[in-house]
């Protein structure tokens, strides 16, 4: 098996020799940058350290497909941050504030529509089941993101309510790129099942990962400023759980906290974050993603990995939810 690094460089490279006209300039320059400023590239590496769990023969049918699912992931991001107001992503302008948000928009319809084009490249004994796939996981993540939209302007949604977001929004996509890895590689069904549930329990740690770190990350290594889901009233894992565990007098302090106004953005950050620490959210976010940590591991069981395979698969997951970005 190749090395963790080995197969992050092989990502890294398909993202540099992939080649897109240069004109016109605002349509593909953004997609170019979007893909200059970096990223954890977590779902093509995944999909990449799968495959090799049963061949070392990573050729351009599977890496294109696997860079598919970071072309489709960059597309959502370039949407998300028009949609959330973001101003930096990767510590970087984002792609509407450094062009406007026609450009944004069409820039990322490209992307998406290069992700099929990326997607063809799998081999021909597997490219209806990968088709299928991702085709439905790319469903699945709009309407993830619509209902993440949907809950902003309610006051108060239900740890399922949450949970079923983040599964659609972040899990499947995970998910998908495990199950594509296994199914390049020509594993029986059960496997690819098995290694699809490993992914999006993977994917439901990240996303409350991601959650923890938008509120008490460190701001130069996370890439973007702290407190944007609190100061957009965002229903993150802590604020549902924040909302479970309040008395009656911190129930009304949250209320009155998220009907400050974005003028007194700092203020609002700051009195959240002390209230998730006096009501225990900050350490029971940590608890969480460690449980859904043994979850991932254990859904691995029906795959029948050796030893050596599944100390790869534990790797990755502690790579990617004890991150600091």
């Amino acid at each position: 098996m190749l090395s963790f690094q080995e197969i992050e460089k092989i990502v890294e490279k398909s993202a540099k020799v992939v080649n897109h006209p240069s004109q016109p300039a605002n349509l593909y320059a953004p997609i170019d940058y979007m893909l200059s400023i970096g990223g954890k590239r977590v779902r093509p590496i995944l999909c990449l350290i799968i495959y090799n769990l049963y061949s070392n023969n990573l050729d351009r049918n599977v890496i294109f497909p696997a860079f598919a699912l970071e072309v489709f992931h960059e597309f959502t991001l370039i949407h998300d941050d028009i949609m959330d107001k973001s101003d930096t992503r990767r510590g970087q302008p984002t792609v509407h504030k450094k062009w406007n948000d026609n450009v944004a928009l069409l820039s990322g319809d490209v992307m998406f529509i290069l992700s099929y084009k990326y997607l063809a490249e799998c081999p021909s004994f597997c490219k209806s089941e990968v088709y299928d796939l991702f085709t439905k996981t790319a469903i699945e993540v709009c309407e993830g993101q619509q209902l993440d939209m949907d809950f902003e302007n309610k006051s108060f949604i239900t740890m399922d309510d949450y949970l079923g977001m983040i599964s659609l929004k972040t899990a499947v996509l995970l998910a998908c790129s495990a199950k594509m890895g296994a199914i390049m590689a020509g594993r029986p069904q059960k496997e690819c099942n098995a290694l699809y549930d490993y992914g999006y329990q993977l994917g439901m740690a990240f996303q409350i990962t991601d959650d923890y770190l938008d509120t008490f990350g460190d701001e130069k290594v996370f890439g973007k400023k702290i407190g944007g889901d609190i100061a957009n009233n965002k229903k993150t894992w802590l604020l549902v759980e924040a909302f479970k565990r309040a008395d009656s007098a911190q129930k009304a302090r949250l209320s009155e906290i998220m009907s400050i106004g974005l003028w007194q953005k700092e203020t609002k950050i700051q009195q959240m974050q002390q209230l998730y620490v006096e009501t225990g959210v900050k350490d029971a976010a940590l608890s969480v993603i460690g449980d859904y940590y043994s979850k991932a591991m254990n859904a691995l069981a029906p795959a029948g990995l050796n030893e050596e395979q599944t100390a790869r698969l534990g790797f990755f997951a502690e790579k990617i939810i004890g991150r600091e970005k």
